[in-house]
C-alpha cells in the first residue's frame, strides 16, 4: 500500500486482500452493504473516545474493539461511510493511531454500491482476531488539550477545519464559548471535498498553502467534535505533509476549559 491515507475505488482490485469496514448507521447497513463488509459500531466508538474510562489511553479497550472487527494488524482495512467522508476518517484515524493498516475509501458507499467486481479481494471475517495496539505508530499522531495548550507559543500550526461562523464565534454549536484557538488557520473541511470525494493531493497541497501551511510545518488539526479533524489530518497527509497530529477531542474539549484561551468571542 502507498502512504496515501485515501484509496480510489478503482485501486481496490490491486490489493491482494483487505478487510472492508462499513461506518454507516445500523439501518443503512441493514438495507444494503458491500460483500464481506463488517459494520463498525460508530456510535459506540464515538462515545468511547470521549469517555475517560474508554479514552485513547485505555489501550486494552481499543485492542478489543479493533480485534472484534476481524483486524489482526496484517491485512489492511478499507473504511467507507455514506459519502460524507468524516465518519470514515474518524475510524481511519483511530485505527492508524493504534497501529492498524487502514485507508479511507474515496467517495464512500455511493462509489462502490453495486460494484462487487471491485471487492473480490475483501476477506470475510470469522469472529474476533488478535490485535496488538501500538499507540502513536501511525502516520498521523494524537494531541490532547494540555499538550496543545503548552505548544501554542511554539511553532505549532493549527488547522481549523470548522466553518467561518464557528471560527468567528457566531456559531457556538453546543459550546458555552465560541471563537478559535490563537493563531488558528481556517480551512473548512467542506473545501477539502469535491462532492463525496476528497480532492487529489496536488489540489489539497495548494489549498493548505493558500491557508498558510508550508512543508515542514508541525500541523495540528481540529474541528468541533473529531470527524472533520480526522478528515483534515487525512487531507494534510494526502498532500504530503509529514508532521500531522489531530486534536481529536477538538474545540468542544477546548472550550469547556476556562483556562484555555479563545480568540474572537
Amino acid at each position: 500500500m502507498s502512504n496515501d491515507p485515501v484509496i480510489e475505488p478503482a485501486s481496490l482490485s490491486a490489493l491482494p486482500a483487505f478487510r472492508l469496514l462499513d461506518v454507516r448507521d445500523r439501518a443503512a447497513f441493514s438495507s444494503g452493504h458491500a460483500t464481506n463488509a463488517v459494520r463498525v459500531p460508530i456510535e459506540v466508538w464515538e462515545a468511547a473516545a470521549r469517555f475517560g474510562e474508554t479514552s485513547f489511553e485505555n489501550i486494552a479497550y481499543w485492542e478489543r474493539a479493533i480485534a472484534e472487527l476481524g483486524i489482526d494488524g496484517d491485512l489492511p482495512a478499507v473504511v467507507y461511510d455514506d459519502g460524507r467522508m468524516t465518519e470514515a476518517a474518524r475510524v481511519w484515524f483511530i485505527l492508524q493511531y493504534f497501529g492498524a493498516k487502514a485507508v479511507i475509501l474515496n467517495g464512500g458507499w455511493p462509489a462502490i454500491e453495486g460494484r462487487d467486481d471491485s471487492l473480490v479481494s475483501a476477506w470475510a471475517t470469522h469472529g474476533s482476531s488478535t490485535f496488538q495496539a501500538k499507540p502513536g505508530t501511525g502516520p498521523v499522531g494524537l494531541v490532547d488539550r494540555l499538550t496543545l495548550k503548552a505548544e501554542l507559543d511554539s511553532d505549532v500550526r493549527i488547522f481549523d477545519a470548522r466553518t467561518t461562523s464557528e471560527l468567528a464565534g457566531d456559531d457556538l454549536r453546543p459550546n458555552a464559548r465560541g471563537g478559535h484557538l490563537p493563531g488558528a488557520r481556517l480551512l473548512p473541511h467542506a473545501n477539502l471535498l469535491d462532492g463525496p470525494r476528497l480532492k487529489p493531493a496536488a489540489e489539497l497541497h495548494d489549498l493548505l498553502a493558500q491557508a498558510g501551511f508550508q512543508p515542514g510545518d508541525h500541523i495540528v488539526t481540529h474541528c468541533d467534535g473529531g470527524g472533520c479533524a480526522a478528515l483534515a489530518a487525512a487531507a494534510a497527509a494526502r498532500a504530503d505533509f509529514d508532521d500531522v497530529r489531530a486534536y481529536y477531542l477538538s474545540f468542544a474539549d477546548w472550550a469547556k476549559d476556562e483556562s484555555c484561551v479563545i480568540v474572537g468571542n
